[in-house]
C-alpha cells in the first residue's frame, strides 16, 4: 500500500554506536513493486525558496553588500544610534565602491528610506564620489513614491549646491517626471531653470515631458512658459508639443 513520509528520520548506520537521526529535506512518495523483489521508490526535494530571506546574491549585489543591508536593518533605529553607527563602522564603510552603491540601491527597492539617505551621506565623503543627477533623481522618485516631500526638497537643494556635477539630460528629465508626477510643479519649473544654468540645454524630450505634465494638471500658466521657450528653440518645429497635447486630452 502507498504511502507517503514527510521529513523521514533515518537512523545512521554509518557510523556504529551513534543513535542520531538525520533529518532528511525531501519527501517519500510510496513503495511500488519491482521485478526480483527490488521496491523503487519517488524522491522529490522539498522547495525551501519560501524560507529565504528577500534578499538574493546576484550579479549587483555580492555577499559583503547583502550582509552589510541586513546588518543596517537589524540595527536601524531612531537616531542617534551607537548599533548603526557601529554597523556602518564594521559593515558598510569596508566595502568596495560597487558595493557601497549597490547597499544603497538595495535600501532604495526595500523602500529604506532612512538608511537609504545615511548610506548616500557616508558615500558622499568617499574621494571616489561624483555627483550624478540620475542617482539623485532615483532617489528623489523613492522618496516621492513614499510621500516623503520634505526630502525630496532636502535632496533636490543638495543636488544644486553640489559641485562638479555629472549631468545628462536623461537625468533632468526624470526629475521632471518625478517632480509632475506628485504635483511639484515649482520644483519642476526651478529644475528646468537649474538645467539650463549649468548648461543643458532642453531637448523635445524635456519640453514634452512638461508640457504633457503642466496642461493635464490645468497648468497653462506655466505650460505657456515652457510652449514660449520651445518656440524659441525649434521654431514652427513643434508637431511634438502637439503630440503631447493630444495625449493630454485623450487621458483627459
Amino acid at each position: 500500500m502507498a504511502s507517503t513520509m514527510e521529513g523521514i528520520g533515518l537512523r545512521s548506520h554509518l557510523f556504529s554506536g551513534v543513535g542520531e537521526i538525520l533529518r532528511l529535506p525531501w519527501r517519500v512518495h510510496g513503495f511500488t513493486g519491482g521485478t526480483g523483489g527490488v521496491k523503487s521508490m519517488t524522491v522529490t526535494m522539498r522547495d525551501r525558496s519560501k524560507n529565504r530571506k528577500p534578499l538574493q546574491r546576484g550579479r549587483n549585489l555580492s555577499i559583503e553588500a547583502i550582509q552589510a543591508v541586513q546588518a543596517l536593518k537589524r540595527a536601524k533605529s531612531p537616531p542617534p544610534s551607537p548599533e548603526l553607527e557601529r554597523v556602518m563602522d564594521s559593515k558598510f564603510r569596508r566595502l568596495l565602491k560597487f558595493d557601497m552603491v549597490a547597499v544603497l540601491r538595495e535600501l532604495l527597492r526595500q523602500n529604506e528610506t532612512c538608511l537609504a539617505l545615511k548610506v548616500f551621506e557616508e558615500i558622499q565623503k568617499e574621494h571616489w564620489y561624483k555627483p550624478q543627477v540620475r542617482l539623485y533623481s532615483d532617489m528623489i522618485a523613492v522618496m516621492a513614491a513614499n510621500g516623503l516631500l520634505e526630502k525630496v526638497g532636502y535632496l533636490y537643494s543638495r543636488i544644486k549646491a553640489e559641485k562638479g556635477l555629472e549631468a545628462v539630460i536623461e537625468g533632468f528629465d526624470s526629475l521632471l517626471e518625478i517632480f509632475l508626477n506628485h504635483k511639484q510643479f515649482d520644483l519642476a519649473m526651478d529644475c528646468y531653470a537649474f538645467m539650463q544654468s549649468i548648461g543643458i540645454e532642453p531637448e523635445r524630450s524635456s519640453f514634452r515631458i512638461l508640457v504633457k505634465g503642466l496642461e493635464s494638471n490645468g497648468e497653462m500658466g506655466y505650460s505657456a512658459v515652457v510652449r514660449q521657450d520651445a518656440y524659441r528653440y525649434y521654431g514652427d518645429s513643434l508637431e511634438f508639443l502637439e503630440q503631447a497635447g493630444e495625449e493630454v486630452s485623450a487621458i483627459c
